[in-house]
């Protein structure tokens, strides 16, 4: 008889911020890699709002998280949890580990455990606590608030196997009865996560390594619960190009930053990937990609270093290989996040025509926008020394005698270039000495896409328009 191979959980990953400010792009790397490993497995992916320090816990800060998350593109499953509206539930778990005798209510006082810190240093010991409560007899407690302490093991070694860092071991003596619930009956984070990742159906936990200590004390509560361990996986921090702790000087913003920026999703979820996890050499590569390849295996031990340089030449690239309607969606929400005006439908076709030019020499859709600035903006143009100069390096009678010319021709750029390379030479002039005041008769600028592309872009009655409009004001 064929033996039953054992049931095996889908998996089922989770982010769980704090709200108290943007979600950074540490933050967002977790989010990443939890959700392609959930999207990998077929799996699900989970978010919780970790609100219960409610002095600082904002409804603003959660909402940017929200608005972060989605503009990376990272869809949760089902609603997202606060952890605050379930203070309840985690209370219930610490009176039923008192019930179990895997915890205790103490009634120590700050003082009394200030005390006995100062003598443990004083005599050489390590300063953890050791409450007098632990095997009290619970008919000489006091009538008075009371804090739920986990009930540790003093002796053996916690072991944690980390999908990153390898086996991880502490001495239970070095582990502390850590609080559970507050004299307040609140609980503590270290509960909470637990009771929540367990409710929740975590099977997998992916977080910063600085979270590794915390695996340690959260395992003993897992256990003294009866409840399965999930895997864990902890991520080195990442650093900025100096090998220092990622701050703000290196680029530690919020998520919405580097939309700001004008980089696009794709790219930032490329970028963030490649931020302590590899797939052989590759270094471009579509979400899809990434999704197919991810696993826990390849996730890298030492920090990553955040290089702005790599990130805005995978924003080219993917900016490259973008579908040029899918560019202009982009742009245009891009430019509702920006507040700025909406594109025109004019606007959008002309965009649209362009784009093939656009992108090719963009790394940002910030890029996209200053080259396509002669689309967005009408004329009288506001022009700097440089274009003010180019345009007045030719009197405005040769450019009135070249609009004559090209009022009746056909509009494409390679015969509209023939046109003009004829008319200068008939004048007497380089073709560059005609086609950059025409440049910046067109767009008021001296740097644009081809001069003749944008005249074909811009089509013949806006192109002769701004001609005329800049003969007349040179007259």
């Amino acid at each position: 008889m064929t033996a039953t191979p054992p049931v095996v959980p889908p998996v089922v990953t989770r982010f769980a911020p704090s709200p108290t400010g943007f979600l950074h792009i540490g933050g967002a790397r977790t989010a990443l890699f939890s959700w392609l490993y959930a999207r990998h497995t077929g799996g699900r992916f989970l978010l919780r709002i970790e609100d219960t320090d409610r002095a600082r816990s904002t409804p603003e800060a959660t909402e940017a998280i929200f608005e972060g998350l989605r503009w990376l593109g990272l869809d949760w499953d089902g609603e997202a949890i606060s952890q605050f509206a379930r203070a309840p539930r985690h209370a219930e778990v610490a009176h039923e580990m008192i019930a179990r005798g895997t915890a205790y209510r103490c009634w120590s006082s700050v003082e009394e455990i200030e005390a006995f810190r100062e003598t443990a240093r004083a005599e050489g010991r390590p300063p953890l606590f050791r409450s007098p409560w632990r095997d009290a007899d619970p008919a000489t407690a006091p009538d008075a608030p009371y804090v739920v302490r986990l009930r540790a093991p003093r002796e053996g070694e916690t072991v944690v196997e980390d999908v990153v860092q390898g086996t991880v071991t502490w001495k239970n003596e070095t582990l502390d009865d850590l609080i559970l619930l507050r004299s307040d009956g609140t609980p503590t984070y270290m509960l909470a996560v637990v009771v929540d990742d367990h409710d929740m159906g975590v099977t997998h936990v992916i977080r910063g390594d600085d979270h590794l200590t915390n695996a340690a004390r959260q395992t003993l509560i897992y256990r003294a619960m009866g409840w399965d361990v999930p895997v864990f996986a902890h991520i080195p921090l990442i650093h900025g190009p100096d090998g220092a702790k990622l701050s703000k000087r290196h680029g530690a913003l919020g998520v919405e930053a580097y939309r700001d920026m004008g980089y696009l999703p794709e790219a930032m979820r490329n970028y963030l990937a490649r931020l302590g996890w590899s797939h052989g050499n590759d270094e471009f590569f579509t979400t899809e990609q990434a999704i197919s390849w991810f696993d826990l295996t390849h996730l890298g031990k030492a920090p990553a270093r955040f290089d702005f340089a790599k990130l805005e030449n995978l924003s080219g690239q993917h900016i490259r290989a973008a579908d040029d309607a899918h560019l202009l969606a982009e742009l245009e929400a891009f430019l509702a996040a920006q507040k700025r005006p909406p594109l025109t439908e004019v606007q959008r076709s002309q965009i649209l025509r362009a784009m093939p030019g656009l992108k090719e020499r963009a790394r940002t859709l910030l890029q996209i926008i200053d080259m396509a600035s002669f689309i967005l903006v009408s004329p009288p143009f506001a022009m700097d020394e440089a274009a003010t100069k180019a345009l007045a390096s030719v009197p405005p009678e040769t450019l009135e005698k070249l609009t004559s010319r090209l009022r009746n021709v056909t509009w494409a750029a390679s015969d509209l270039e023939t046109i003009v390379r004829d008319f200068a030479a008939a004048e007497g002039l380089g073709l560059g000495k005609i086609a950059q005041p025409l440049r910046v008769a067109l767009s008021g600028r001296t740097v644009s896409l081809g001069v003749f592309d944008m005249m074909e872009i811009l089509g013949r009655e806006q192109s002769l328009a701004r001609l005329d409009a800049c003969i007349k004001a040179g007259s």
